[in-house]
């Protein structure tokens, strides 16, 4: 485990170094602006736009394996070479995937769709989401059912359906709010994930608030290919949800 968690943190380094080098200009005209205006998430009102402060680009590098060896799964680390993300799948088809910190907390959980359809789609909620957790332990010697409400999904992930068509379409997934009213989606993923290099857009303004990129590198005479790549997360937008979008891409085209 330590010596993939070394390894990836030397590409890492490389990764962040290189991109530096070559995009250092792109942030120093970027630390210029003073503000950074974006709407809510899947709103057209023009009331509703929310002011932050500008920050850079968050530039993470996501490794297509797990650091336990018995499973397959997803480490992410940061520029600094911090773990930030991990996933551990033990099946190769899932049903429902973790999205874990780097001191393993779960952060989102993605569960498929069971209802039959033409398209695979997910639900994502927050935290850690599972039949196990649907029992409450009482007198610490049996379990009963909870009287809690079930948790409910915050976001869902859909497949495009026309893909079935047109293999060569360029949108990939939408995304959905799961309890807004708007029944627009409130973002739209085009691009192609087996070379890697997707946009996450927002459904009203097509704005990019997320994208991943292909950086093929060298280190210790050992290639990644696309086994490595940039997850890179606009100012303003959840990394841990970015991440979560990139597992289920993952799902739907690997």
């Amino acid at each position: 485990m330590m010596k993939r968690l070394l390894s990836l943190k030397s590409l890492s380094t490389v990764v962040h170094f290189n991109d530096h080098e070559e995009h250092g200009q792109e942030h120093e005209d970027h630390d210029h602006h003073d503000h950074d205006q974006r709407r809510k998430y899947g709103d057209h009102d023009q009331n509703d736009i929310v002011v932050r402060a500008a920050a850079n680009c968050t530039s993470l590098t996501v490794w297509r394996k797990s650091l336990l060896i018995s499973c397959n799964g997803f480490t992410v680390i940061d520029s600094h070479g911090n773990l930030i993300y991990r996933v551990d799948n033990y099946i190769g088809r899932p049903e429902e995937i973790i999205l874990m910190d780097g001191l393993g907390n779960s952060v989102l959980t993605m569960r498929r769709n069971k209802k039959l359809g033409l398209v695979d789609s997910w639900y994502v909620y927050e935290g850690e989401f599972g039949d196990h957790l649907q029992y409450c332990k009482t007198n610490y010697t049996r379990k009963v059912p909870s009287r809690l409400p079930l948790k409910k999904p915050i976001f869902c992930i859909r497949k495009n359906l026309n893909l079935l068509i047109n293999a060569k379409s360029h949108v990939l997934a939408y995304v959905y709010r799961y309890a807004s009213e708007n029944k627009r989606c409130a973002y739209v993923i085009e691009g192609s994930y087996t070379h890697r290099s997707c946009k996450v857009m927002e459904g009203c303004t097509k704005n990019v608030v997320a994208e991943t990129k292909k950086k093929e590198e060298s280190v210790g005479g050992v290639s990644y290919g696309v086994e490595v790549f940039h997850l890179i997360v606009h100012p303003g937008f959840d990394p841990g949800f970015a991440m979560a979008l990139v597992l289920l891409l993952d799902q739907m085209f690997s």
